[in-house]
């Protein structure tokens, strides 16, 4: 079975290719000639993450997938949330971010945090809605160089090393993406 990934973002892009193994074509966006940004203009994860499914569907007529993720900090009211990878402002990156929200977590004990994910399915002319969750804490400083955006500084829970300091094997049994991707699986197992 193929299905479009609806991302440009490599990282996830390995990610869900390695989670999938064998079991799906997993084809980018660059594979199907969209060069675009693909938009996000709402405020929740569910409706981003549709959003850019169904932009690929209409133009394409092509079943895929997208995810939209966020970082919720209980100290910070579930900041940075749908903004994540947005937090520290336009043009700002991965290290503007973490940065942004150690600052803002500088004096505040109460360090839980989750990173959730959702994905939707567009296939047919018909969604699907998928979610993941991973509870864990915000770091005081980053461990790790693997992985990307706020693995660093996100310690899941039960735990003692951050998402950068995991094999990806590892990460994708236990992270959000992770969790969300098993049951888009499952899922496409049983239409198989």
């Amino acid at each position: 079975m193929e299905l479009v990934f609806a991302t440009n973002n490599p990282h996830k892009l390995t990610e869900i290719r390695q989670l999938l193994k064998e079991r799906f074509v997993v084809k980018s966006l660059a594979d199907i000639g969209y060069f675009e940004e693909i938009p996000e203009d709402y405020h929740s994860l569910e409706e981003n993450a549709s959003q850019k499914a169904w932009t690929i569907y209409n133009r394409y007529g092509i079943d895929c997938f997208a995810d939209d993720t966020g970082l919720e900090v209980e100290a910070l009211g579930g900041e940075p949330g749908v903004f994540s990878a947005r937090y520290a402002g336009p043009g700002n990156n991965a290290d503007d971010n973490i940065a942004k929200l150690l600052s803002r977590l500088a004096e505040i004990k109460n360090r839980k945090a989750r990173f959730r994910t959702v994905i939707s399915l567009v296939a047919e002319g018909k969604e699907w809605l998928f979610e993941g969750i991973v509870e864990g804490t915000i770091l005081t400083e980053k461990w790790g160089n693997n992985g990307f955006g706020y693995d660093p500084v996100f310690c899941p829970a039960g735990f003692t090393s951050s998402f950068a300091e995991m094999d990806l094997d590892t990460k994708n049994k236990i992270s959000h993406r992770g969790r969300a991707f098993e049951k888009l699986v499952s899922y496409l197992m049983t239409r198989r």
